[in-house]
C-alpha cells in the first residue's frame, strides 16, 4: 500500500514541478508595433506639453523587449526637446525579459535595468538607475515605468524618476 501511495505522491510531485516550470516561463503581454502618443488622455509634465507627437516602436521576443521613441515638436524642435531625456534621450532601449540584468554605456554615463512581469504577465515593470556626468559632476536617476494594456488594446505607461530636482512622474497613454 505504501509503494502505491509513493508513486501517486511521486506523480503529483512530477506534475507539479512541470506545471510550475510552465508557470515561470508564461509569456507576457505582447507590447510589440508602433504606438503614438494619445495626448489628451496623458498627463505629461510641463517641459513637454508642446510636443506634437511621439512615437514608440516596440519589438518583442521571448528574450527581449526593445523600445525606440521618436518626438516631434516640443521644446528641441523636430526630433529634440528636453522631454526626451525622461524617456531614453531618442536611443534605443533593449531590455531582458529573463530579469537579469541589462547594462548600456554612452559617452555621460551608464544604466542598469531589469524587468519583470506583473500582475500574471499582464504589466510589465522596469527599474532602471542611470549614473550620468554632468558639468564635471556624476548624477545618479532612479526611473520606474509600469507598461499595461488597456481600454481595448492602448498601452498605458506609467514613469516615475527620482532626479537632484526632486521627483518627476507622468503617464503616457498611446494607441496602435
Amino acid at each position: 500500500m505504501s509503494r502505491s501511495i509513493s508513486k501517486v505522491t511521486l506523480a503529483l510531485f512530477i506534475m507539479l514541478m512541470l506545471a510550475g516550470a510552465a508557470a515561470a516561463q508564461e509569456k507576457g503581454a505582447n507590447f510589440a508595433g508602433t504606438w503614438t502618443l494619445d495626448k489628451s488622455k496623458s498627463s505629461l509634465p510641463e517641459m513637454m506639453q508642446n510636443i506634437e507627437s511621439i512615437t514608440m516602436t516596440i519589438t518583442q521576443d521571448a528574450g527581449q523587449i526593445t523600445r525606440e521613441m521618436k518626438m516631434e515638436g516640443g521644446a528641441g524642435g523636430p526630433g529634440g526637446g528636453r522631454g526626451m531625456g525622461m524617456m531614453g534621450g531618442g536611443r534605443p532601449a533593449t531590455y531582458k525579459l529573463d530579469g537579469s540584468e541589462t547594462v548600456t554605456e554612452n559617452p555621460r554615463g551608464k544604466s542598469a535595468s531589469k524587468v519583470k512581469w506583473a500582475d500574471g504577465g499582464k504589466a510589465l515593470e522596469i527599474s532602471t538607475v542611470m549614473t550620468v556626468d554632468f558639468q564635471g559632476e556624476t548624477r545618479t536617476l532612479s526611473t520606474s515605468e509600469r507598461w499595461e494594456l488597456i481600454d481595448g488594446g492602448a498601452l498605458k505607461v506609467v514613469q516615475k524618476r527620482e532626479t537632484p530636482r526632486g521627483p518627476m512622474e507622468m503617464t503616457m497613454v498611446f494607441k496602435k
